[in-house]
């Protein structure tokens, strides 16, 4: 038989253990969360197996801020608006279960188009300033040299963009009218990236649907080394990108 001593051990284990979970899911829901970047569409600005911590709170909560999306929130609560340029986590709105990363370029009432590869808001140009190339770098491993822009949203927030194709089927668009409690999102990487342009990719973003702002790079890794490869872990960490802040 066990000894009172040891079963007081025991249960006191059991409980910092719940209140350890306890805390990391309040902090998960309310403050911060980790999400890893599984794609090119935010190059330059993410690369693929870059990892950032999304703060919860900048934009109020909703159903999708719970975990596994619980239907306990209606709506937003303590809701405020993205502001234009923030680097937004969402759920896809065809199904309201992937998460999705892109840069949110227009608001509720905004007219948004592509021409020529340009981005026009509300019918003006967004300048776009011609930056040094961009090293892209295929999954053969092949290196090509892209242009990269340096673009300027209205209200002065400045991003870069990279443009793989010339004349590419998402440099032109119709123009786009953001519907009243929806944002127009868009990937850095012009021409490789399903986003709000594009027919039955993302759509339209719900206000509802939108999970938090990513805010700072805590890690990065270029994939060269499985997760068993502890002997190669050192030298596929991108240590120039680590606690790196997004702009905002």
């Amino acid at each position: 038989m066990k000894n009172p001593r040891e079963k007081n051990s025991i249960g006191e284990t059991i409980k910092t253990v719940a209140c350890a979970v306890l805390i990391a899911m309040v902090i998960r829901t309310f403050a911060y969360e980790p999400f890893n970047i599984p794609s090119e569409s935010m190059l330059p600005t993410l690369l693929v197996g870059d990892y950032l911590f999304v703060s919860k709170y900048p934009y109020g909560y909703s159903r999708h801020s719970l975990p596994w999306s619980l239907p306990l929130i209606q709506g937003r609560l303590f809701e405020s608006q993205p502001k234009r340029g923030d680097i937004a986590v969402f759920k896809l709105p065809s199904d309201n279960s992937t998460d999705y990363i892109k840069r949110i370029v227009g608001l509720p009432g905004d007219q948004v188009q592509m021409r020529d590869g340009v981005l026009y808001i509300n019918g003006a140009r967004v300048p776009k300033q011609r930056s040094d190339d961009y090293i892209y770098v295929n999954y053969s491993g092949h290196r090509y040299y892209v242009p990269r822009f340096v673009e300027t949203l209205p209200g002065g927030r400045k991003h870069e963009t990279i443009d793989l194709k010339q004349q590419d089927e998402h440099d032109n668009t119709r123009e786009f009218l953001v519907p009243p409690d929806h944002y127009f999102a868009m990937g850095d990487n012009r021409d490789n990236s399903s986003d709000s342009r594009v027919a039955g990719g993302v759509g339209m973003i719900p206000a509802a649907n939108l999970v938090g702002r990513a805010e700072f790079l805590f890690f990065s890794t270029n994939g060269s080394a499985r997760w068993w490869e502890i002997w190669r872990w050192p030298f596929a960490i991108r240590y120039d990108r680590l606690f790196t802040r997004l702009s905002q």
